[in-house]
């Protein structure tokens, strides 16, 4: 592909001819997380595509509570929102640090993996600037019109406080869901985290209320993945030596690191992806809980810096007052003396039990799908489901329809079960995104490599190919502005 234009600052847009609130759209996208936003980058320079995206929040915001001083992402600084995909394009993070002129001090930075909180801000300046978003419109319904042969979105337009102001509805060719997903709180802590006087909080409010934890006696880190790592090491750097009063317990049976190994890492290449889609459901439901260690471990940097942490409190003699106990689950909870929190705990090897008296829990719990049901409760009748329940998506990242919906509706990040561990991966999320566009268009704008590993992961004869697009006669209409 040509290299296009580089985006500029955000500036007063040229007024257009208002459009017809009816006139259909190609696609809608519901919800602006990185994989929306990253497929409303790449589609920007289809200039026959007419894209529209919606989200409730007033602006993009990744994990605001866990950019954390110094935590950086996983995976490489390529992984950002186009260069997988097409490297020349105006989206890509380097292209960010040239408009911002850091091009040079991040080039000397030698810097592989950013800062989240970089992440973030590249993330928010794409947003400002591509066009066809829609922050504070909440999608309310989703539905198919056979007579229309089109999709009905159903929005409330939000105010700055966050009140409807106004009810809106559109007309789409093509959905694409990538509402992402919500904090998990185990079911024994819900109580806690709703008790008024509790400091129980979930790793997505970390920052809110780090000062309110760092003022308890005791706290407790619940979670050994990367967050609860994380806010760990953070609460231990913060906390006077001799002084710390910490508790990191966790399911996991051991503080493991990350598969961070070059043929570890490529079960996150297209090639596995189309490897794992094809495999029978139920070695896929075995393989994603097997695979764990893939995306819900630590860093190993991470678990060095806690290590080295807790070495040098003991220079001085002694140990720190920290306790860190993998294989553990929390079975209930409850409140004692007056606001004080007790976890009832038990080892998962050993099958003991004991109490924990804490002043203060993080729930470093992770997150899980954000439910679907009411969103696609339109769609229903048509959608076709596996022996779970669940719906079943194409290798294009399609649900599978009844034969009489003529649309498509595309799925980003909620794939897990057909699609493998690479479904929340950054570093897949362009690719992903062309393979929408390229079956959206039914045509090519995005080449797909062939093949991306080195590794055969099984013993049929390896797709030479990627997955045809799918044909579509469809006629796109001009992409326009609303105003």
């Amino acid at each position: 592909m040509t290299p296009h234009p580089a985006p500029q600052a955000a500036s007063r847009t040229t007024l257009l001819p208002r459009r017809d609130p009816d006139a259909p759209r190609d696609l809608v996208g519901i919800g602006i997380g990185p994989c929306n936003l990253s497929l409303a980058a790449l589609a920007q320079p289809l200039p026959e595509l007419d894209a529209v995206f919606y989200e409730q929040r007033p602006g993009f915001s990744w994990h605001p509570g866990l950019l954390i001083e110094g935590s950086t992402i996983q995976v490489p600084f390529l992984a950002d929102l186009v260069s997988l995909a097409d490297p020349t394009s105006p989206w890509s993070f380097l292209n960010y640090l040239r408009t911002r002129e850091r091009l040079f001090p991040f080039y000397f930075a030698e810097r592989f993996h950013i800062e989240r909180a970089e992440y973030d801000a590249y993330c928010r300046w794409a947003a400002r600037n591509l066009p066809g978003l829609r922050f504070g419109h909440q999608v309310d319904a989703l539905r198919w019109n056979p007579e229309r042969a089109l999709f009905e979105v159903d929005f409330t337009q939000l105010d700055a406080e966050g009140e409807a102001d106004a009810l809106g509805r559109a007309y789409t060719r093509n959905l694409v869901l990538g509402v992402g997903t919500v904090p998990h709180v185990p079911a024994p802590l819900k109580p806690m985290v709703d008790a008024e006087g509790l400091p129980v909080v979930h790793a997505a409010d970390y920052l809110d209320h780090r000062e309110e934890l760092l003022a308890a006696g005791h706290i407790t880190v619940v979670g050994s993945g990367q967050s609860g790592a994380e806010i760990f090491l953070d609460l231990l750097r913060r906390r006077p030596a001799g002084e710390e009063r910490l508790h990191w317990i966790g399911r996991s049976p051991a503080f493991s690191p990350m598969e961070y190994s070059k043929l570890g890492l490529e079960h996150f290449t297209p090639d596995y992806t189309r490897y794992f889609h094809a495999l029978a459901e139920p070695v896929r439901d075995r393989l994603v809980g097997a695979q764990w260690q893939l995306h819900k471990a630590v860093d190993a940097g991470t678990l060095a810096a806690i290590h080295d942490e807790l070495y040098r409190r003991t220079l001085n003699g002694g140990w720190p007052d920290a306790v860190l106990t993998p294989g553990v689950r929390v079975r209930t909870a409850g409140r004692i003396a007056g606001n004080k929190i007790e976890l009832h705990l038990e080892h998962l090897d050993e099958s003991s039990r004991s109490r924990l008296a804490t002043d203060a829990v993080v729930l470093a719990t992770g997150y899980q799908q954000r439910p679907l049901d009411r969103l696609l409760a339109g769609l229903d009748p048509y959608m076709r489901r596996d022996a779970g329940e669940r719906p079943r998506i194409d290798a294009d990242f399609r649900l599978v329809l009844d034969p009489s919906v003529t649309g498509s509706v595309y799925v980003q990040n909620a794939e897990l079960h057909t699609h493998g561990v690479g479904a929340p991966d950054l570093g897949l999320a362009a690719w992903r995104g062309a393979t929408i566009l390229n079956s959206l268009t039914g045509k090519d704008p995005y080449p797909l490599p062939t093949r991306t590993a080195f590794t055969t992961f099984g013993l049929r004869e390896p797709h030479s190919a990627v997955p045809q697009a799918r044909h579509s006669t469809q006629r796109l209409t001009p992409l326009v502005e609303e105003k």
